[in-house]
């Protein structure tokens, strides 16, 4: 009996341990050992430890064990990977992997593919391989000292080369023959001593901005020559030399040493290395004509349909006075030649979401949200504008925020953790230039007579966490045109000529931020 329970223990466990066997994964790092990290095989596919691979790669991490995902950044570019999926998000696009993501524990594994991409070999400025189990991590190298062949009558020398190097060679004296390689950038500096009657040794060195080959000839060297042969540099000496070979026979994976070869002849049990796809060759014609576009502007009036926004009894809503004053700044951007979207221009809801998605299809180059604010305290007025950040400017502010974001309780969609890591991030991304453009409206609005709203140069330009701002690729405000609460502030907003004078203040605003960014003249 106790034998019949083990044996149904055996076959319920052991599958799931034998189809992700636990093991070690090296990792090399411009030919220096930085220990190993835990991996483990599934289908073939070596999966490695996201977390402390990205560490030992210099990255930064962000681990979500419940949701089974973790963010991963280098310089200039940001991943999501999401377990059990084989799609991960890097910079807003969709890469897919050979293998699912695994989540076990607290650690999630990824195949280890992901860290070879083109986008985290161009973020670390590295050429990135799996050879013979292990991950390997070069400079971006040109030239690199491949392997070293023996015959009886001569001896070879076979060097990797990227694209067509040029180099100069000459023989110094009766036993030195030195080459030149300007503009070369060498994998790894290397001196090796053959002791043989045709090559006694030789030295691949990096100088400076150039690699220097120094050749020491044996005795019964009686010729040498150097040469290019079917994309490989070759250098042979002996008493008789071979014909030049036109196709040289690259050498088997598992015969290239690990520290010395190129990541290019890398495969470990003929799991594919993943390499930078090919790019398009233009074909020769018609002369290809790029047309500078204009730049694309979007203006979203909040609220709008079965969201009021802000209310006073007795006066206009919130929605209302939003979807006005836009209006008027559409006409005055478009008079100035710009490509304007409205996210809507009747009283109809939008999710918040959706309204930076309209923005990104559009490709804008700018969004403007515009809001009326309201508050408790009766005192509380004037112009304010807004970009986004997590951490608000103090407690009002936050306020602000939250009373907008109030708009979600209309919405039925519900939006995945990736969609708003994707959001953070491209709020990371366009901060300071968010910042910028809300300074240069604060200071147009200010100078604009007739509106008559306080514009308080100390305090106006404040940050806190938006939700409609999130995702949007580009710089993005949220504009706050006074306080429907303010007897004053609304008597304003409902008068049609301040609310003209508002929508052309604001797009002053916009017009000198774009002189001042030289996207414009």
């Amino acid at each position: 009996m106790k034998r019949a329970f083990f044996a149904l223990l055996a076959a319920l466990f052991l599958p799931a341990c034998l189809a992700h066997a636990q093991g070690k994964t090296d990792i090399y790092i411009l030919g220096k050992d930085k220990g190993s990290v835990s991996s483990m095989q599934a289908g073939g596919v070596t999966l490695v430890d996201v977390r402390a691979t990205a560490k030992k790669l210099g990255g930064s991490v962000e681990l979500y064990a419940a949701a089974k995902q973790i963010k991963v950044a280098f310089p200039g570019m940001y991943a999501i990977l999401s377990a059990p999926l084989r799609e991960v998000i890097i910079n807003a696009q969709t890469v897919s992997l050979p293998a699912e993501v695994v989540a076990t524990g607290s650690k999630i594994y990824a195949p280890v593919q992901f860290f070879m991409l083109p986008q985290v070999q161009k973020a670390l400025d590295r050429q990135i391989s799996f050879e013979k189990g292990a991950l390997v991590v070069e400079k971006n190298f040109t030239l690199a000292f491949v392997d070293k062949e023996q015959q009886k009558s001569y001896d070879r020398l076979r060097l990797f080369q990227k694209g067509n190097l040029s180099f100069t060679s000459e023989q110094k004296n009766k036993h030195t023959v030195e080459a030149n390689f300007p503009g070369a950038v060498l994998k790894r500096n290397v001196s090796l001593r053959l002791k043989d009657d045709f090559v006694r040794s030789f030295s691949l060195t990096q100088r400076g901005k150039d690699v220097l080959l120094k050749v020491i000839l044996g005795k019964n060297a009686k010729n040498w020559r150097l040469t290019q042969e079917k994309g490989e540099l070759v250098f042979v000496a002996g008493s008789a030399l071979p014909a030049p070979v036109s196709a040289v026979e690259e050498a088997p994976a598992e015969e290239l040493d690990l520290d010395m070869s190129p990541s290019v002849f890398a495969e470990e049990d003929d799991t594919p290395v993943m390499r930078p796809a090919p790019q398009p060759v233009l074909k020769s014609g018609a002369p290809v004509i790029v047309e500078k576009r204009k730049i694309r502007i979007v203006i979203d009036p909040g609220h709008g349909g079965k969201d009021p926004g802000a209310t006073r009894r007795g006066s206009s809503q919130e929605k209302t006075l939003n979807l006005t004053v836009s209006k008027h700044l559409y006409n005055y951007l478009k008079k100035q030649g710009f490509d304007v979207k409205l996210t809507r221009d009747n009283d109809t809801f939008v999710t918040l979401a959706g309204r930076s998605k309209m923005a990104n299809e559009y490709k804008a180059d700018l969004f403007v949200s515009v809001h009326t604010n309201a508050a408790k305290r009766a005192a509380a007025n004037g112009f304010e504008v807004y970009f986004r950040s997590d951490k608000a400017t103090d407690k009002e502010a936050a306020e602000v925020a939250a009373f907008e974001n109030e708009a979600l309780q209309y919405e039925e969609a519900h939006y995945s953790f990736v969609d708003m890591l994707l959001e953070s991030m491209a709020k990371n991304e366009f901060m300071n230039e968010s910042s910028k453009l809300a300074g240069h409206i604060r200071n147009y609005v200010y100078k604009e007579p007739g509106i008559g709203i306080a514009v308080r140069q100390n305090n106006a330009i404040r940050q806190a966490n938006f939700y409609v701002l999130r995702g949007v690729k580009a710089p993005a405000v949220l504009v706050e045109m006074g306080y429907i609460s303010s007897a004053k502030d609304r008597a304003r907003l409902n008068n049609k000529a301040a609310q003209k004078r508002m929508g052309d203040g604001i797009g002053k605003g916009i017009v000198s931020y774009l002189k001042a960014e030289g996207k414009i003249k």
